[in-house]
């Protein structure tokens, strides 16, 4: 999703207390700067405008959450997504941190130390073009880099509008241990698949008449 500069976004990111420039030099300690460290870490890639951690985050504060973009405007707008959720429910913003860092080198700034029990993926480029395929962020490239991460029995969270994405998804997870323990080609005709929160993309998929397609799957 492309969007346009903005100039606020920097300022603001740089004096937000829930927003860590840089992640390289949490690696291995991300628990010890939460407020409550024993919490389950469950981490979003590619929140973009953060609507998504927000609702969740502000939902369930008894886990603790990182969201990571790679556009300072995405996060801009995230961290006042968030701010805006918090201020709304009365609460104080001490289980998110928003970050800025390149998905495909994730592994520089989570290891195995970290114990991430859950990762979302929440309408990923699909990048179509078969020489672009290794971008995707549910290749099996990049899920062979999440394992480094993610602990065992941990869970991928994925949705998608994009049906040859998913469909080659479910391969990917295949190719790399990962079970796939439910999946749905119209998660919003199944009320109970899991708890959703629907992100700007999915609604405007969902106006168009798009079914949204939807994996939880499991590392073995």
């Amino acid at each position: 999703m492309r969007i346009r500069y903005k100039k606020w976004a920097r300022p603001e990111l740089e004096q937000s207390p829930f927003y860590v420039d840089n992640p390289e030099e949490r690696r291995g300690k991300w628990k010890e700067f939460f407020k409550t460290p024993t919490f389950p870490l469950h981490l979003e890639l590619g929140c973009g405008k953060g609507f998504f951690i927000a609702n969740l985050a502000s939902k369930h504060e008894n886990i603790n959450y990182i969201a990571i973009d790679l556009v300072d405007a995405m996060l801009g707008l995230a961290k006042r997504n968030v701010e805006k959720v918090y201020k709304e429910k009365n609460q104080e913003i001490d289980n998110v941190f928003l970050t800025r860092f390149d998905i495909e080198r994730i592994n520089l700034i989570l290891s195995k130390e970290d114990e991430i029990e859950r990762i979302y993926i929440n309408f990923c480029n699909p990048w179509p073009r078969g020489k672009h395929h290794k971008k995707r962020l549910t290749h099996t490239r990049q899920l062979e880099k999440y394992k480094e991460f993610l602990k065992p029995g941990g869970e991928i969270y994925f949705k998608t509008d994009d049906d040859n994405l998913f469909l080659e998804s479910i391969k990917y997870f295949d190719e790399t241990g990962f079970k796939i323990i439910k999946k749905t080609f119209d998660l919003h005709s199944e009320e109970d698949f899991w708890e959703n929160i629907e992100t700007e993309h999915e609604k405007m998929f969902s106006e168009q008449g798009i079914k949204i397609k939807a994996l939880i799957a499991k590392l073995s």
